[in-house]
């Protein structure tokens, strides 16, 4: 039986899309975007920011490219996955969400539309 590694978040981008490519050329968008969430603390409501590395797999990541730019409100429903590296040997983690499926919400009419990642993986860094 598999286990169940499924995430979705409504947020704002934090900056424009930065998209890479590996050496087969497969395309890899990186982006960040903020969760607001408000919450009780002594009686007053408190709003807190969370963050989160966000990468889009594929030709989704070009195609997305023009409308994903820093404050644009988007919901991203995915996987999280923890990437794990060395450097001058010590070891280091994160974990990003990587992106099967984006809409765009808020902002101009016409925009907003629904794009579906099928050709997502793990390409490598």
């Amino acid at each position: 039986m598999t286990d169940i590694n499924k995430t979705v978040l409504v947020g704002r981008l934090t900056k424009d899309i930065d998209i890479k490519y590996t050496n087969s050329g497969a395309p890899i968008g990186n982006m960040s975007i903020a969760v607001n969430r408000s919450r009780k603390q002594d009686g007053q409501w408190v709003d807190e920011a969370s963050f989160f590395d966000v990468k889009i797999y594929g030709k989704m990541a070009e195609s997305l490219r023009p409308y994903l730019t820093k404050g644009k409100q988007i919901a991203v429903e995915g996987f999280l996955k923890q990437e794990r590296w060395q450097k001058d040997g010590q070891n280091f983690s994160r974990v990003t969400v990587g992106a099967e499926n984006v809409q765009l919400l808020g902002g101009n009419s016409g925009n907003d539309s629904q794009h579906q990642n099928n050709d997502y993986g793990y390409y490598g860094n």
